[in-house]
């Protein structure tokens, strides 16, 4: 279950391992929110389109649970913040005024992004991520760029791990970007991960080449 501030997109229901409805939405607002779309496909109503498009159901069935997560889970965490406001030119004088908000993600949201598969372009965003990084943060560049483009699965396990300690409230912060956060916590299939690694690389260079057409045959 969630304990750190409502960020949901890891919960599932007690009786199995499908997700939540909170965390599918979540997941899919974050998601939108790191791809390349105009201002119009970030506002809620934007979101709620595309969401519903891919669900194949009416947006205003969506609406309420979007503006719900929004305005009570992603806006105060700082995942998600106003990026700016859409005129309008018909419709109350109000919101003519004061325009439409559309969104992005913070720092923190990029973080959360690549730690789920409903992101599309988590090399891009991990580059946008290190772009704009803290001077501690700097330091995780080039490894853990060089590992996405060599075993993208393995590093975005990394993220995963942690932002799953973070919803879980083994971890106080999200950024600075610190995967040392992890060290104490326990996670068998990264302890593996690492074991192979270590293991592969120990092996002369014959062997490796066995080991991985042994590894082709077993996982197809």
């Amino acid at each position: 279950m969630t304990s750190n501030g409502g960020l949901a997109i890891f919960d599932t229901f007690k009786t199995g391992t499908n997700l939540t409805g909170e965390a599918g939405r979540q997941r899919s607002i974050i998601a939108i929110l790191a791809g390349k779309t105009g201002p119009a496909e970030r506002t809620r109503t934007g979101i709620a389109k595309k969401m519903a498009g891919e669900q194949k159901t009416p947006w205003k069935n969506i609406y309420s649970g979007i503006f719900r997560d929004m305005d009570e889970i992603l806006l105060p965490m700082g995942i998600v913040e106003e990026n700016g406001r859409l005129a309008l030119k018909r419709g109350p004088k109000a919101l003519q005024e004061k325009g439409i908000p559309y969104y992005h993600l913070t720092r923190k949201g990029m973080v959360a992004a690549l730690a789920i598969p409903e992101t599309e372009n988590r090399a891009e965003l991990l580059a946008d991520f290190f772009a704009d990084a803290e001077p501690e943060e700097k330091e995780h560049e080039g490894v853990l760029t060089d590992l996405a483009e060599a075993c993208p699965g393995f590093t975005y396990l990394i993220f995963e791990t942690y932002v799953k300690a973070f919803c879980e409230g083994q971890i106080d912060e999200l950024v600075p970007f610190d995967p040392a956060k992890i060290s104490g916590i326990h996670d068998e299939f990264l302890r593996i991960q690492r074991e192979m690694l270590e293991g592969f690389l120990s092996l002369p260079k014959q062997d490796r080449d066995k080991a991985v057409k042994f590894l082709k045959m077993i996982t197809g």
